[in-house]
C-alpha cells in the first residue's frame, strides 16, 4: 500500500465509534445458507445448504439477548430472502425489540413480498450488488452498468416508502476505479438511497508466506478459502478507497471508524456521512457530531444507533443547525446550506439529506500471522449458543476452531 495513502488518513481525527463485543449498533443472524447466487470469492458453503427452523432462528435471538445489546438485527444468509419463513422471522425479530435489516442480492424481492416484509416491521434493506455476482439480467455489467439495477431496488423500497435503503459492493483493484461512479450515482439519489456501503475484497494469502493451523493441526487452508481472478492481484486497503473517493467528492471527511484486533491503527470499518441538498454536497459531517449522536442514541434508547429511516435522514438541515450550536466544523456545513438557500431559493423548501459511506476492511494477516479483525466487530453472530465472527464460520464448521496462520519458516 502506498505510504502517501496511508498516512493520509490518521485513526486519531476521527471518533473511534463505541460499539464494542456486548454493546454494538448491529447483530448478524444467519437463518440460511441457501442462496441463489454464487459469487467470486464467496466464503460461504453453498453445496450443502440449510434452513434454520423458527425455533432455531429464536435460540439464536435469545442468545443475542442474553450476551449483547444492540440497535438492528441484521438478517443475512446465504439470502435471507429464500428463506421459507422470512416474513414471521422479520416480525419475530421485530417484537423482540430489534430493527430487522433484510441484506440481500435482491433477486427473490417482488412488491408483494416487499409490501409484506414492511407489515411484518421490517426497518430496512441493504442490497449487495456488484460484479463479483454474474446476475442473471445483467450478466458483464460493469460496476457503473449495474447502478441501473441499484436504481431499481432503491426505487421499489422508496415506493413502499418509510423503509431504509443500503447498498453493499464489494471493491477489488480492478473495480476500484469505478467507485467514484458509484459516489456520483449515490450523490444524484440522497433522497432514497441512506448508505452505500465498499468492503474491501477479502484475500487471504494461501499459498505464500504462511502456515496454518487449527487445533495443532497443520492445514490445506485452500479448501476453505478459494482465491479467484476476480480479487485482482493484490489486496485494497481503506486509505485508496477515500483517496478514490476524494477524486469526485473533494470534500469527502470521515468522521468515525472501528480499529483492527491486532493493529490500532488499522481502519476496519471507516464512516463518512455528508449532506446533499438539491444535488450538492454541502459537507461532512464531523467526528464530534458522531459522537453526539452515538452517546445521545445510547442514554435515551440503550443501544448505539446503527440505522436510521428515511425520516430521520432528510433532516440534514436541523442536525447542520444543531450541530452547529457546539461543533465549529458543522457550524461551517451549515452556513454553506444557508448560502446555497440564499443564492437558490428553491433550496429552502428542499430537503437536506444524511447520507452515510462505510468502507469495510476485512481481516487481513500481520507479519507475525495475526489475523487483524475487526475490533467491536457489528457482525458477530451465534455459533453453538456463543458469538463468531460471521465472516469465519466456515472454520468453525470445518475444523470446531477458528484457524491461526504461522509465518513459514524460511528455506534452508
Amino acid at each position: 500500500m502506498d505510504q502517501a495513502l496511508d498516512k493520509a488518513l490518521d485513526h486519531r481525527d476521527f471518533y473511534r465509534l463505541p460499539w464494542n463485543y456486548a454493546d454494538n449498533g448491529i447483530s448478524w443472524l444467519e437463518p440460511t445458507t441457501k442462496c441463489n447466487l454464487r459469487c467470486e470469492g464467496c466464503y460461504r458453503d453453498l453445496e450443502n445448504p440449510v434452513h434454520k427452523t423458527l425455533d432455531e432462528v429464536r435460540a439464536d435471538l435469545e442468545v443475542f439477548r442474553r450476551l449483547r445489546k444492540s440497535d438492528c438485527m441484521s438478517i443475512a444468509g446465504g439470502d435471507p430472502l429464500v428463506y421459507p419463513d422470512i416474513v414471521p422471522l422479520v416480525k419475530m425479530v421485530k417484537e423482540m425489540g430489534w430493527k430487522p435489516i433484510v441484506n440481500t442480492n435482491g433477486i427473490a424481492l417482488t412488491e408483494p413480498l416487499l409490501k409484506e416484509l414492511k407489515e411484518a416491521g421490517v426497518f430496512g434493506f441493504t442490497f449487495h450488488i456488484d460484479t463479483s455476482q454474474n446476475r442473471p439480467k445483467a450478466k458483464g455489467w460493469s460496476e457503473t452498468e449495474l447502478n441501473a439495477e441499484r436504481l431499481r431496488y432503491a426505487e421499489m423500497v422508496a415506493k413502499v416508502g418509510g423503509l431504509a435503503c443500503s447498498f453493499n459492493a464489494t471493491v477489488n483493484e480492478q473495480t476500484l476505479p469505478e467507485v467514484p461512479n458509484l459516489v456520483e450515482w449515490a450523490r444524484k439519489h440522497a433522497d432514497i438511497v441512506q448508505t452505500m456501503v465498499f468492503i474491501l475484497f477479502r484475500s487471504p494469502d494461501l499459498t505464500g508466506e504462511f502456515d496454518y493451523y487449527a487445533q495443532g493441526r497443520k492445514l490445506n487452508f485452500g479448501s476453505t478459502y478459494k482465491e479467484t481472478q476476480w480479487g485482482g492481484q493484490r489486496s485494497v486497503f481503506a486509505p485508496e478507497v477515500a483517496a478514490t473517493i476524494r477524486t469526485v467528492d473533494p470534500l469527502y471527511k470521515p468522521a468515525a471508524f472501528l480499529n483492527g484486533t491486532a493493529n490500532p491503527e488499522s481502519l476496519k470499518w471507516l464512516l463518512a456521512n455528508r449532506i446533499v441538498l438539491g444535488g450538492e454536497i454541502m459537507g461532512y459531517v464531523s467526528p464530534r457530531f458522531m459522537e453526539l449522536v452515538q452517546n445521545v442514541t445510547h442514554l435515551f434508547t440503550g443501544s448505539y444507533l446503527a440505522y436510521a429511516g428515511p425520516g430521520s435522514t432528510a433532516r440534514g438541515k436541523l442536525a447542520a443547525f444543531a450541530a452547529g450550536l457546539i461543533d465549529r466544523d458543522m457550524r461551517a456545513v451549515f452556513w454553506r446550506i444557508v448560502k446555497t438557500c440564499l443564492t437558490k431559493p428553491a433550496n429552502i423548501f428542499r430537503r437536506a439529506h444524511l447520507q452515510s459511506f462505510m468502507i469495510i476492511q476485512p481481516v487481513n494477516f500481520e507479519a507475525d500471522g495475526r489475523q487483524d479483525m475487526c475490533d467491536g466487530c457489528p457482525d458477530m453472530t451465534v455459533h453453538d449458543g456463543k458469538l463468531v465472527w460471521s465472516c469465519r464460520l466456515e472454520e468453525l464448521n470445518q475444523y470446531g476452531s477458528f484457524v491461526e496462520a504461522a509465518p513459514r519458516p524460511a528455506a534452508q
